[in-house]
């Protein structure tokens, strides 16, 4: 019977700014809804991260602005425990899924951008605010929390699937 996997793993490319504040703001979405929600462990990793750097101060800014708190971070390159775990992989832009598919052999079919599962006349990437101003930071968080309702949507039907096929093998 094949593991039981619950990492939503979100991706950027240094891992101080956009995956900690989407981490972040995901695992502020779902507290408290319960099943399936409370199965999820929620990870942030960079695709050429330099590991132990704190999150970005504008990140940190921009999330207590809207009273979430990111918490103690460290940033991280993707490793095999992330790998392993991963029911889904979410990137900002198509460079982390393209980089994400040269990492990961062989190159995984869960892996999506944050913005994918909105309207088809909204922008899917989320381009990075590192050097610009606080409101390009507010720009990206708010284009988070626009992506979240139906971000959250598709991971569950994920999880859902993958429940159902452990329950039939």
């Amino acid at each position: 019977m094949a593991k039981e996997k619950n990492g939503i793993v979100f991706l950027c490319t240094a891992n101080t700014c956009r995956s900690p504040m989407a981490g972040a703001l995901f695992r502020h979405a779902i507290a408290g809804k319960g099943y399936p929600y409370d199965k999820f462990q929620i990870a942030s990793a960079g695709v050429s991260a330099f590991p132990g750097h704190p999150a970005n101060d504008n990140t940190i800014a921009a999330l207590k602005k809207v009273g979430v708190e990111l918490g103690a971070h460290e940033s991280r390159l993707l490793d095999q425990d992330l790998v392993d775990n991963a029911l889904v992989y979410i990137g900002m832009t198509d460079s982390h899924l393209a980089m994400l598919s040269l990492q990961v052999d062989p190159p995984p079919a869960n892996a999506f951008l944050m913005r994918q599962f909105m309207n088809a006349e909204s922008n899917v990437q989320i381009p990075d605010p590192i050097g610009m101003g606080f409101e390009q930071y507010e720009a990206c968080r708010d284009s988070m929390v626009e992506a979240i309702p139906s971000l959250m949507k598709a991971v569950e039907t994920l999880y859902r699937a993958q429940q159902e096929t452990k329950e039939s093998e």
